[in-house]
């Protein structure tokens, strides 16, 4: 069953009195515990395009569902209730908040839910387990390598039990022992705990760690392969 649906989803901008089109007619289908790569060279609309599913940012053209909704039509309002409930994000730098420790970074979504202060710890050890790291609540970013910081991130978009994780070169300010660890973490949410998982990345090597892999060029979707 698919769990992504873009049908002929076009991205353009203005800038003065030019159109800049990043995605043009892209249609896809990715489906439920998938664990799916995007490549393509810089400016290829990777990123737009997970934005997009995101629905951090909405199509010029088309539609997007993802479930049983087309977040494409969903009001403002609705859509951000929507990301916050099934959408679990990482990014390359990590974006953690310097002044909370580790267990306040990874509790933060959780502040928006109706959780009791114990369940939201519960849940929050729990994530820190997940990725590793409960030995580390207590520290604060500073004090954590690279690596910990993007498992301390991932367990951030892991505590709410989102439906979809979308990592946005999550492997790309890491040196090459952390990376593999990140991506081998990030295998183990899509096997053991049926993630559905869409990565960007310019990294062939993490690319093959992805179940399948799509290539974008110029805002097309020029193949798609078993990875």
């Amino acid at each position: 069953m698919a769990l992504i649906e873009l049908r002929d989803v076009s991205k353009s901008y203005r800038r003065d009195q030019n159109e800049i089109v990043v995605l043009d007619g892209v249609t896809i289908s990715i489906p439920q515990g998938d664990f799916m790569a995007l490549m393509g060279p810089s400016g290829s609309g990777k990123s737009t395009l997970l934005n997009l599913v995101a629905g951090i940012d909405r199509p010029t053209r088309g539609s997007i569902r993802v479930g049983d909704t087309e977040i494409s039509r969903l009001p403002e309002r609705a859509l951000a209730a929507w990301r916050a409930r099934h959408i679990g994000f990482i990014f390359q730098l990590y974006n953690l908040i310097p002044v909370l420790t580790a267990f306040e970074n990874v509790e933060l979504p959780l502040l928006l839910t109706r959780l009791s202060k114990k369940q939201r710890r519960d849940h929050v050890m729990a994530a820190l387990g997940i990725v590793g790291l409960t030995d580390r609540a207590r520290h604060y970013p500073r004090q954590l390598s690279g690596g910990q910081e993007q498992r301390v991130a991932i367990a951030r978009a892991i505590v709410t039990d989102p439906t979809l994780l979308l990592a946005d070169e999550p492997t790309g300010d890491l040196d090459a022992k952390s990376a593999g660890e990140v991506l081998t973490l990030l295998q183990r949410l899509n096997v053991e705990f049926k993630k559905t998982i869409m990565m960007v990345t310019h990294d062939p090597h993490a690319a093959e760690r992805a179940v399948h892999v799509l290539h974008l060029e110029k805002g097309s979707l020029i193949e798609a392969v078993k990875a």
